[in-house]
Formats: C-alpha cells, structure tokens, sequence
C-alpha cells in the first residue's frame, strides 16, 4: 500500500495553493494540457483534478498522476447515471424503485467500479427536490424524489455503499432546488434565482444534507449558481459565502466544490476567469473551472490575488478543506474491492423495477400480440428518416435509445405490426404520411422519449409532435404510450388508455419494452405528481 506525504498549508506557497484551490480539468488527453497538470503535481499544487467518466483515453492519464504524487491526488468525477457499464436511467430510477438496499447497492457498484479506474471522489448522491413541474435540465429524471424523509433514506444508502467501496462523497446541488416556477432557462444557459426563505431552505431543501452530515455521509457539496435571494442577494451560491456558511453553522466540515464555473449562470456576469477568482475568495470553494487551459487559469488566479480578490482567510480556507478531503481519502479502508454476481443482478434490477404503468379501467396491462399495431418511434431531430419512413443507422450514435434497436425489438414480438419513425420537428409532409399509415392498423403505439441534457432549457415535445397525437386521438387512434425520461412532458398529450413510463438508460428501454409485451411487470412508482389527461 502506498505511503503518502501529507501537505502541510503553512508549508505551501501562495502558488501552490491557488493550484490547490482550484480543480485541474482533464477532458481528454488530446484536448488537455496533460504535461502542465503532470508538472503541477510533481510541484504539489494542484489539489484535485477531473476526469470525464466513460472515456478510457483518460484512465493511463489519471493512474499515472495518482502514481507520481506523494500525496492523495483527488480524482473527481460524476456519475449519477453510473459508470462504465453499470449505467441507470438517472437518480430517480432509484427514486422509482425505492429501496434502499437497491440504492446502498448503486454507492456500491459505483463506488468499486470508480476506485478500479482511478477515481475515489464520486459526485453523488444528488440531494436536489425540485417541486411542481420539473421540466427544466432534468429536475425529474435526475432526482430521487421530492418527498425529503424518502430522499434521505435513499442518499444515506447510497453515500453509505459510496464509503464501504472506499470513495468520497459530494452531495449535490447545495442548497436545493428549489420550486419550478416555469422558468424556462437553467444555470448552464443564465443565473437564476430562489426567492425561498432561509426556513423554508432548512425546513425542506437542506433536511437531507443536515440528515446525511450528522452521520457523517456527506465529505463536499457542490455548489450550484442559483442566485437564492433571502440567503445572499448579492451572489449565486457557487460564488458567496453567506450561502455556505449556513451549512458550516449546522456543522457541516467538509470541502465545497462549485458546479462548472464555465456555465452562463456565473459566466454571463462575473466572466470566466471573474467567477473562479470569487469562488476562491469569497466562498472559499474548491473552483471547478471545467476548462482546459490551467496554466491561464492559474495566471490569472495570481492576478486576482495580488489585486486583493482572493484574501489569505479565504484561500488558506479553501485549501485546507481540500487537505483534510485528502486525508480522509488516505484513512479509508475499502470493504470490498470486486463486485459479486449478485451485486450485479441487483444493480440490473434498477432499471427493469423502476418501469411504471398506468391503465384505464379494464385496459390489459400488456399490449395484445394478434393485433397490428402502428409503432410511431420518435427520433432525435439530427436523425435522418428517409422516404419509406426508415430511421437512417448511420446518423444515429450509440446511445441509450436506439429507434432501429427498439423497432427491431419490436418486429421480435409483434410480427404482424409495423414501426414508422418521426422526428422532434417533423415536416408538415411527414405528419400527414404519418397520419395516412396509422389509420391502415388496429390502434397505434406511440414511443417516445426526453434525454435530459443541458442548454434546452424547458423539456417538452414540440408543438407538432402534440399536435399529431392530438388529431390522432379524435378517433382514439393511440392505445399507448411507452416514454423513456422525463413524465411530465406526457401532461401535455389528449388521454391514453395505457401509460407506461420508463428510465433514461439502454436497460431501462428494454425494460420498458418487456412491460409493453407482458414479459414483465411494471414495478415502480412515480415520485412526482404527474397530472396525466
């Protein structure tokens, strides 16, 4: 076992605490300045760096600086969706699913699987409970839920299964999101805000942070940009340390790492170099820059110090939450180190258990195989659909929904019946070819999905897409919808006698699919409150 150094703060230039106090960025290693994070480590100063997850260029890159320092190098990155190929629809298949020996055993997973490639800081559990509708940057697809005492249990268990596998935890988004108010941007397009009181925040948002750090779950947050008015009126969170501070009061040790730095939420103000230098000296955060030049990041650090931006209080603040992070990183002793056969069956079953159904009165939960069915698939806009209504493999990646994998599926079960795909924005022309075909079959099944992502700001269907399943349902033409992602954008559609609802993720598609044909039940349980027609 390795022995590491451990840096002293009073022994540390003003250089190497800047590097410190800021997280070195690695997208890749044809993109990033690879020699420059290599020598900052050799020099002991950089603190942390980050790592995008699933891109196995970066694994050499990262075990090779964890090598060459003599000290516990954090190695960030994110997963609330998994890692590698234990991958779920997002937090809320947890949420849907329920239990906490499944979300004990996503920490877990995640944790052994993470620790094997080189990561050990693991951004999870998310903590956010967004309220009403939440149709913004995955309020829904991304939460476990909006019920706190729910999501406590279940992000206990996770950070819980995080620790046994020997990684730290960060708890996110600090403070909360807060209610929805229909706004329809988030803080990767603008800064927003939260008019909620400080009472509110601690009565629900923050209940689940305050629960998981009395048991001493919770080793950082992440900050988010949100600009929260009755906490600090003058600065998003991931920039204010008035924000913070009310967590620190409730006993909160750990190190607080801002979310992306490069978001408009704080670029479109403060600038770029601007909002690093003030999550350092004002928050004193751990600055996350999610950019690729960090000699000029640093640079301009140097700047900002001299100029009296970033004060010793704050910056020695800063680093020092990052040396006990390291610490702690270097005390832990893993439970475990190789992942079980049923581990694994039990990571599966989130996403077949977190498929959800709704029936009319006397509607068979399963889709009757000796009728021909209409499968109307939507595809992703920069899919091209030739003229015999065909999805084009070749335009399309290899992600978690597949149009020609699910029409293929389909073909398996449903011999007699027939797949046709439409895009998010269809032509006029293709919604009256659409419209031509469907009337030729028993009843139709429309599949469709929202993959959560960020700068587009409100989720929904287009207007022509509503607008087609409204003119088919005037002869109750629909019999079904099968969605994958976010539910409340189905508020919109006329009544469907049969909803099934399943999970962003490949498994969870071929889950929900099996719930369509009968081969397994629908299990899982909507967190939200979801108005359907």
């Amino acid at each position: 076992m390795k022995v590491y150094n451990e840096l002293k703060l009073e022994e540390l230039t003003v250089e190497q605490k800047l590097g410190i106090a800021t997280v070195a960025f690695c997208w890749s290693p044809k993109y990033c300045d690879v020699a420059y994070i290599e020598k900052l480590v050799r020099n002991r100063s950089v603190g942390a760096v980050w790592f995008i997850k699933d891109n196995p260029e970066n694994y050499p890159v990262m075990n090779h600086l964890r090598e060459i320092a003599d000290y516990p190098l954090l190695c960030f990155t994110d997963a609330e969706s998994g890692l590698e190929e234990f991958l779920i629809g997002s937090h809320n298949a947890i949420g849907m699913v329920g239990s906490e020996e499944s979300a004990y055993n996503f920490g877990k997973v995640i944790g052994v699987t993470a620790l094997k490639k080189g990561f050990n800081v693991v951004c999870n559990p998310l903590l956010d409970m967004p309220k009403g509708n939440c149709t913004v940057c995955g309020g829904f697809a991304r939460s476990l839920g909006s019920d706190k005492k729910k999501v406590t249990a279940l992000a206990k268990a996770i950070a819980r299964g995080m620790h046994d596998a020997g990684v730290l935890t960060v708890g996110k988004h600090y403070p909360g999101t807060g209610p929805n108010d229909g706004n329809p941007i988030d803080s990767h397009m603008a800064e927003t805000s939260n008019d909620m009181t400080l009472e509110e925040f601690l009565d629900d948002n923050l209940y689940p942070y305050i629960e998981l750090n009395k048991e001493g779950l919770l080793d950082g947050v992440m900050l988010q940009h949100t600009r929260c008015t009755n906490l600090d009126p003058d600065y998003p969170v991931s920039l204010s340390s008035k924000a913070l501070q009310i967590f620190r009061d409730k006993g909160f040790e750990g190190f607080a790492i801002t979310d992306a730095l490069a978001m408009m939420g704080v670029v479109a103000k403060y600038g770029f170099h601007g909002g690093i230098a003030l999550a350092i000296g004002n928050a004193g955060a751990l600055a996350l820059p999610f950019r690729n030049k960090n000699e000029e990041i640093l640079e301009n650090l140097k700047k900002a110090y001299d100029e009296g931006v970033i004060p010793d209080e704050k910056l020695n603040e800063s680093v020092s939450r990052v040396l006990a992070a390291q610490h702690k990183l270097a005390a832990m002793q893993p439970k475990f180190d190789e992942l079980t056969k049923e581990d694994i069956e039990l990571f599966n079953r989130i996403n077949t258990d977190s498929v959800y159904e709704k029936c009319d009165e006397g509607v068979s939960s399963c889709l009757d195989k000796n009728k021909k069915h209409a499968f109307v698939i939507l595809t992703e806009n920069e899919i091209t659909v030739n003229g015999t209504g065909r999805a084009m493999e070749d335009t399309m990646g290899e992600d978690w929904y597949n149009p020609i994998r699910i029409a293929n599926r389909l073909k398996e079960l449903y011999h007699d019946s027939e797949s046709f795909f439409i895009s998010e924005y269809p032509t006029a022309g293709k919604v009256q070819e659409t419209l031509n075909e469907v009337v030729k079959y028993d009843d139709t099944v429309f599949l469709s999905f929202y993959k959560t992502v960020a700068y587009t700001g409100i989720e929904a269907f287009t207007n022509r897409i509503t607008g087609m399943l409204s003119a088919m349902q005037v002869s109750d033409q629909i019999s079904t919808v099968l969605h994958f992602g976010n539910p409340f954008i189905l508020e919109t559609l006329p009544h469907i006698p049969r909803v099934i609802i399943g999970t962003m993720s490949a498994k969870g598609v071929e889950a929900g699919i099996d719930v369509l044909a009968g081969l397994y039940p629908a299990k899982g349980v909507l967190t939200y409150d979801v108005k359907l027609k």
